[in-house]
């Protein structure tokens, strides 16, 4: 047995390069906490102890081989302390105080205890283990205390995903053994017994010395046996279990088992480091790739919708206008389609694109990267002055359009009254030329003349009559011009032949009238009865056509109000009708006057009335006629009022519905403004709750297709105003837009929040008192804090920003942080990424630097067959794609630079 003090002289301490090095202090955490009861009853199953024995003493040699000694009875050569002292100091490179010479009891006790003392200010909590104990070889206690020191140097700092001892030992196994058949590690006792987990192990990282596949689950003991020679062989792991005692022990021990296995850990400690930078590099690379693939599809998506919005305008800048209402129709069907069915898509496009944005801008923030600036013409406020200048367009083209219609709609009906109107005077003026220039006066007798002369009155005084309606056809076509009527030609021609032809009526009645008073000496009888009944009959018989004129006249109306007048109107002339019936007796009976006298005095009248065409026949006939367009008016008045009546049902319809469903918007915004501000609980309780919001207002979005088909309808009956409500379709259809952008981009801030905490690491409890302490000090509920509110909310947090010189230095240097454009406010989000900031940590590309050194094995640079071989293919082909070839003087052919590609990969320029 080798002395200490020669083993001291033999051996040059320092930190252990085969021990885990572990020389600080701190405890060995809840697993140590359970390892305290090595002596609560003494009792030990004979076949675990045998196991601790062979296990605990193997591990011992492995170090005190390197001070050039070893133990060959653990429970006998521990007992001097000796031993024990020098095992401390090979196993954590640290020097013991210097031990006693002496060979009494006393000695040894006190070597014990310096030892014990040593273990003790490592932080571990030695439970009934006594120096006592110790140098009187009790097997017990003395396995005890090694397993103990195998916890504190080479377990305890075993860290795997944030575990540590036991479990992260355990995960260690769980992972590197998962790709292999008929291995399930759950456990330090079972899950080895078959042995191929620890073959598994060797496999894993070292496939060259197993042939794993040639491995049968039911023969264990060949197993163990192939496992144990393989890693004492190759991998300097002395054999610290024998295959017989595992597999015929029902449950092998724990301990001895943990005990072996770190030794494995240890082992591939290095491929370990190699395995982590790689993940780190993964970890960064895959956050890379995929806000690059976010940015691709935010181009993409917005090149789209920037092309569509310029598709879009143009046609709704079209306002070439067309000839007839059925073409305007069919654009505004059209444009009813857009409404519909093209542009609701690509409202909701660009509600996404901005979500989008905004998460795309929020990974790149946690992740260190550069803020996303989209090419030129594609940012968000591009796109918003895009659809700006699409919405103006959009209402500018519908109010063109229905004024259009109006307008088209006025000319239909003012050329068809001109056309109604020429039609009745041309046919009135049909031979009266002819008849003015006839020149029977001069052969006439005096009773002639004189009957030619009331003739001649009679028909001035029914030119005079007419002349109202050349004036109303003049005055039709004028307004026919001024509207733009697409026919305008044709129409002035024929105003124009019909005005020419009332000037040569005239002249041609002044010439005849001259004519016939050069004669009117020569005539002194006259029929009084006949005169007098064709100037009673003439205007009658103009009133008739009048009325018949007016009876069959076209209306066009858009209210109740303008169809009750019309109504009224026609009562009124209705209630005429007694008067001119009793006219119309009157004059009749002028006419039978004169034919009682004639027969009274055996009068032959020769041919009709001389002084007018207007006979009984043609007065009864036009009257009758009166009478039958009367009720015809009566039924298109009622036609006109029911339509009325029924637009103004499709109004107060309308406006119910609207009423209804304008406020309700109006007040879910507000409801969000509240919901934004008042939120607790956790972020995805939040996020829930607006998600239901959001649900239940989709919910509510047949209401709004309901208004949508009451609108179709109120256009196709050309309804243009409403009375009965402020709300129009197009103030609902931007509010429910609004409406659902806003909740869209609420539930996104949520989200956001999220991303921040999962990837900062922060709590639940955190982020609910930073909200607390935000809107603490947003009094107005703005969803942003001045500079004096956010300097009280960083002193209620425990930042010293007082009024000091010191204190204004650290709170400038904050408010350049939150607010990078002196804008003078601080939302929400930039105190969130203030305060993960400050609490969290993040990787940095000193950390990728440092993990890509690992993978080259400490070169500055790295080739293209390291990164294929520690990197999964798509991410190794990522890095060489995008890594500059290294420039320094160590270079070698295919030599990468990995530390300008980490740099740029934060946005940095050097190191």
């Amino acid at each position: 047995m080798v002395d200490y003090h020669a083993a001291n002289q033999s051996y040059q301490y320092g930190p252990s390069s085969g021990g885990n090095g572990a020389g600080g202090g701190g405890s060995m955490g809840d697993y140590m906490a359970q390892e305290d009861d090595w002596d609560r009853d003494l009792l030990l199953d004979p076949a675990w102890e045998k196991q601790q024995r062979k296990t605990f003493t193997a591990w011992c040699n492995s170090h005190l081989r390197k001070a050039g000694t070893q133990i060959e009875n653990i429970d006998e050569d521990f007992r001097d302390g000796l031993k024990l002292m020098l095992l401390l100091e090979v196993i954590s490179g640290e020097r013991l105080p210097k031990p006693e010479r002496g060979k009494m009891r006393v000695h040894k006790i006190n070597n014990v205890n310096k030892a014990l003392d040593f273990i003790a200010s490592k932080g571990v909590k030695l439970v009934s283990i006594g120096a006592e104990e110790i140098v009187d070889g009790n097997a017990k206690m003395t396995l005890g205390m090694i397993w103990t020191i195998i916890l504190r140097f080479a377990i305890q700092d075993i860290s795997v995903e944030e575990t540590s001892a036991k479990e992260g030992l355990l995960l260690w196994c769980q992972r590197k053994t998962a790709p292999y058949k008929n291995v399930n590690v759950q456990n330090f006792h079972i899950s080895w017994k078959d042995g191929l987990a620890f073959n598994a192990l060797i496999h894993r990282h070292r496939p060259e010395l197993i042939e794993y596949d040639k491995l049968r689950k039911d023969d264990p003991v060949t197993n163990l046996n192939n496992a144990f020679e393989v890693a004492e062989k190759y991998l300097d792991i002395p054999k610290m279990l024998d295959a017989e005692d595992i597999v015929n022990t029902a449950r092998p021990d724990e301990k001895a088992i943990m005990t072996y296995v770190s030794s494995f850990y240890h082992a591939f400690s290095g491929a370990q480091k190699a395995e982590t930078a790689a993940n780190r590099i993964c970890k960064v690379l895959a956050v890379n790739q995929e806000n690059e693939h976010l940015m691709e599809d935010y181009e993409r998506l917005a090149s789209d919708l920037l092309e569509w919005i310029r598709r879009t305008i143009p046609w709704l800048e079209d306002r070439v206008p067309q000839k007839t209402i059925q073409e305007m129709q069919q654009k505004l069907e059209d444009f009813r389609d857009y409404r519909r069915v093209h542009k609701p898509p690509k409202v909701q496009e660009k509600c996404q694109l901005e979500i989008n944005f905004n998460t795309l801008q929020t990974k790149l923030r946690l992740s260190n990267r550069p803020a996303f600036m989209p090419s030129e013409g594609r940012m968000v406020s591009d796109i918003n002055n895009g659809w700006q200048h699409l919405e103006q367009a959009e209402k500018g083209y519908e109010e063109w359009l229905l004024n259009e219609i109006r307008r088209l709609e006025r000319l239909d009906h003012l050329a068809e009254k001109f056309r109604q109107k020429a039609s009745i005077h041309e046919a009135w003026t049909d031979g009266k030329e002819a008849m003015l220039k006839h020149r029977d006066y001069e052969t006439a007798t005096l009773s002639d003349i004189k009957a030619l002369i009331r003739k001649h009155e009679a028909f001035e005084s029914d030119l005079a009559a007419h002349q109202d309606r050349v004036e109303q056809i003049a005055a039709i076509a004028q307004e026919l011009n001024e509207l733009d009527y697409y026919d305008s030609h044709n129409v002035n021609t024929r105003c124009q032949k019909i005005c020419d032809q009332w000037d040569a009526l005239g002249s041609l009645t002044q010439s005849r009238r001259e004519a016939l008073e050069k004669t009117e000496k020569q005539l002194e009888t006259i029929d009084q009865l006949h005169l007098e009944y064709a100037k009673r009959a003439a205007p009658f018989n103009n009133w008739m056509e009048s009325a018949m004129e007016d009876l069959q006249d076209m209306f066009i109306v858009h209210t109740i109000e303008e169809i009750e007048g019309l109504i009224s109107a026609h009562d009124q002339f209705k209630s005429t009708l007694p008067d001119a019936d009793r006219e119309r007796e009157a004059i009749l009976a002028i006419h039978k006057e004169a034919h009682r006298i004639a027969e009274s005095n055996h009068i032959k009248l020769s041919g009709s009335n001389p002084y007018t065409t207007v006979t009984p026949q043609i007065i009864n006939s036009k009257w009758e006629k009166v009478q039958q367009l009367v009720p015809k008016r009566d039924h298109a008045l009622l036609e006109e009022q029911s339509k009325q009546q029924s637009n103004e049902h499709l109004r107060r319809q309308f406006a119910s519905q609207a009423n209804i469903v304008g406020p309700w918007i109006q007040t879910k915004m507000e409801e969000i403004g509240r919901i934004s501000i008042e939120m607790n609980g956790t972020l995805e309780d939040q996020l829930n709750h607006l998600k239901r919001y959001e649900r239940s207002i989709v919910d509510y979005k047949p209401n709004l297709d309901l208004l949508e088909q009451q609108h179709q309808l109120i256009q196709e009956a050309l309804i243009f105003d409403n009375k009965h409500t402020n709300y129009t379709m197009e103030h609902i259809r931007v509010g429910w837009e609004q409406l659902l952008t806003t909740i869209a981009r609420t539930i996104n801030e949520v989200e956001n929040q999220i991303l921040t905490r999962d990837a900062k690491g922060i709590s639940q409890e955190q982020m609910q008192e930073f909200r607390a302490s935000f809107n603490h000090f947003d009094k107005d509920h703005g969803g942003a804090l001045g500079p004096e509110e956010f300097k009280a909310c960083l002193i209620s947090l425990g930042y010293d920003v007082e009024n000091d010189r010191q204190g204004d230095a650290e709170f400038n240097r904050i408010m350049s942080v939150v607010d990078p454009n002196h804008s003078g406010l601080v939302t929400f989000q930039a105190f969130i990424d203030f305060m993960s900031r400050e609490t969290t940590d993040t990787d940095t590309a000193d950390q990728v630097i440092a993990s890509f050194k690992v993978l080259a094995g400490d070169k500055n640079f790295i080739t293209a067959e390291e990164l294929r071989r520690e990197l999964p293919p798509d991410q190794a082909e990522y890095c060489i794609a995008r890594m500059a070839p290294y420039q320094g003087p160590d270079a070698v052919p295919g030599a990468l630079d990995y530390k300008s590609f980490s740099t740029a990969l934060y946005g940095e320029s050097d190191l």
